[in-house]
């Protein structure tokens, strides 16, 4: 049994950082957010049932539908400018009645986007009135940057909350996620018993001492350094997002809102995919995830990890300004 101290810290973690109130009732534990996303599927869907992810994303977000085979169905984010925003009237024309289940990302990776309430009603809204089931993963929820602040999915009101599955995790914040412990909320009581029959028949549902304890620690006492911690995020994003303009213009950074996470575009260095990944690691020398692997969109861009200290960051960005002064 897991101690009734560790449902006060989560629940009062997000209470007292995003205003959500969480009852210790709704929620369910899991080796990680990915293997939530897969029980998700088997929870809501069937075999051939479709669901809805928003590329470039996560690329997990893929194999948790195919691995369980059910059908992606894509349905990509509009790029204008470095900005991106969710394209719910391409949607609209997508839907059927075979399509089941939307995983979102939220904030999300790779595009650092925090949604608007705007734009997140529009995209329950639509889920409500096409009898589809929200996920949605909000690992990243700790990490939004200045100026912006998080709207969880279940302060959107009950109708939302009823339909909505959230997953959240220490992982990325603290950076724990070797330690396989993750938290799905489900106000929903048919849905979390579904969700739970499925946690429960994998055996999967126990956790580990070392998580536990570690995710207790991390929410009871983590407050200022993840303060702290966000604010040096902050000021990393801010100085490679000058160093770009200023330096190396053909390179675009889209506006990071959340997460540590830089999405480069690099398509006017005129490279294919292979090139470009060759050129990242063996002329600039940095380890880059590839832009492909987020799916659709994905061309031509690379994924930057600027969680580290900034003088590693600032040799890193000279190092891409050096490769790409050779290319000429």
């Amino acid at each position: 049994l897991r101690p009734k101290s560790l449902f006060e810290a989560i629940t009062g973690w997000y209470r007292k950082r995003q205003g959500w109130e969480i009852s210790g009732d709704w929620l369910l534990f899991t080796p990680g957010i990915v293997a939530a996303l897969s029980m998700a599927v088997r929870a809501f869907t069937k075999e051939g049932d479709k669901v809805i992810v928003q590329p470039p994303v996560y690329h997990p977000f893929f194999s948790v539908i195919r691995d369980n085979r059910r059908t992606v169905l894509y349905n990509p984010l509009v790029e204008e400018k470095g900005i991106y925003r969710m394209d719910i009237g391409g949607l609209k024309k997508k839907l059927d009645p075979s399509v089941k289940l939307l995983l979102l990302c939220h904030p999300h990776n790779p595009v650092g986007r925090e949604w608007t309430e705007g734009e997140l009603r529009e995209i329950a809204e639509l889920c409500l009135e096409n009898n589809i089931v929200m996920v949605s993963d909000e690992i990243h929820s700790d990490l939004v940057l200045s100026p912006y602040r998080h709207l969880p999915f279940y302060r959107l009101g009950e109708e939302i909350a009823q339909n909505t599955i959230a997953c959240v995790a220490p992982s990325k914040t603290f950076n724990l996620a070797g330690l396989s412990s993750s938290v799905v909320v489900i106000r929903n009581e048919e849905m979390r018993a579904r969700f739970n029959h499925v946690l429960s028949a994998g055996h999967l549902h126990m956790g580990n001492i070392f998580g536990t304890v570690a995710m207790e620690a991390a929410y009871t006492h983590g407050h200022e350094w993840v303060d702290r911690l966000t604010a040096y995020l902050s000021g990393n994003r801010d100085m490679m997002a000058e160093f770009l303009k200023r330096e190396l213009p053909e390179i675009r950074m889209s506006p990071v809102e959340a997460t540590y996470l830089a999405w480069l575009d690099m398509r006017s260095l005129g490279m294919g995919s292979k090139e470009l990944r060759r050129f990242m690691i063996e002329k600039a020398r940095i380890g880059c995830n590839d832009g492909p692997t987020f799916g659709p969109g994905g061309e031509g861009f690379q994924r930057l990890n600027f969680g580290c200290p900034r003088s590693l960051l600032l040799t890193a960005l000279k190092q891409l300004k050096n490769a790409v002064q050779g290319i000429n």
